[in-house]
């Protein structure tokens, strides 16, 4: 029988700069079809690089990062712009753009902070330019608003806890040693990098670093054995009305259960896509 309430809750390290995260969204999407309502998430920055001098000293150039975003691009499917960019942006202001949000809005508010500087940032826009986070909070209905929050000392805070705990893995995440990244001060999570835990006993398992979607939905079967999983849609259009913003043709597909190839020729029956890079986003098609 299905629980009425929520089960797990997801702590989830990530930075909109991260293209593996970026990547391991379809994956998300899917584990919230299937488990809408009894999973909830909260997502903390990692802060991989504050600032494009941060970025330099990492030895990252342009180049660098074009080469970077189209293997990934290639081997994940996710859309990106693969072209030479100015500089390598840091995602300092990005990262705290959304704990902004999050201290001073809601949960979809600060999702919607999120997923707009991904994909503002995967279509070839920096990160770090003000404009660009203006235009999110624009869209996101905070406007001016936003600069106030960024200001604000208890954002700092949060943003600096959020940083800390990224950079403290629990015990059971150092056994993925591999997963982990490097930083002065010892090893880090990775993008992305959760720690699931079931919320009627505190029993947490962590899941460091970019993973199969088959490694965390047997993580939940796990943690929740009675909990059923909600049936596959029925469409492509199902899943655009019920995330209701623009997804990726690999977001769809994964969601669906369905190969990539499918999903597209599905999609373009019933959808209009913007492209970015190999691909692009999907929305529902206007009558």
């Amino acid at each position: 029988m299905q629980m009425s309430e929520p089960c797990v809750h997801i702590t989830e390290y990530t930075d909109p700069s991260c293209p593996w995260a970026y990547s391991a969204e379809p994956f998300r999407h899917r584990i919230s079809w299937l488990y809408e309502g009894h999973v909830t998430w909260q997502p903390r920055m990692v802060l991989l690089a504050r600032t494009a001098a941060d970025q330099v000293e990492k030895g990252r150039d342009p180049e660098w990062l074009a080469k970077a975003h189209a293997r990934i691009a290639h081997e994940h499917r996710m859309p990106i712009d693969t072209r030479e960019r100015s500089r390598v942006p840091g995602s300092g202001d990005a990262c705290r753009a959304v704990v902004a949000a999050r201290v001073h809005a809601d949960h979809p508010t600060m999702r919607h902070v999120l997923r707009q500087l991904r994909v503002r940032f995967f279509s070839g826009e920096l990160l770090d330019d003000p404009g660009m986070i203006r235009a999110v909070a624009d869209d996101a209905g905070i406007g001016a608003e936003i600069e106030k929050w960024m200001a604000d000392p208890e954002v700092e805070r949060e943003l600096e806890a959020d940083r800390t705990s990224a950079r403290e893995p629990i015990p059971a995440a150092r056994i993925l040693d591999h997963k982990l990244a490097n930083w002065s001060g010892g090893r880090r999570y990775s993008c992305p990098s959760y720690e699931i835990t079931r919320l009627s006993d505190g029993v947490t398992i962590a899941v460091p670093g970019f993973q199969p979607f088959a490694v965390y939905d047997t993580i939940l079967a796990n943690l929740c054995p009675g909990l059923e999983r909600r049936e596959p849609p029925k469409s492509v259009l199902e899943v655009l009305e019920w995330r209701g913003f623009p997804l990726a043709t690999q977001e769809v597909a994964t969601v669906c259960d369905i190969d990539f190839e499918e999903a597209r020729e599905e999609l373009g029956r019933v959808a209009e896509q913007r492209y970015v890079g190999a691909d692009g986003f999907w929305e529902p098609r206007r009558s």
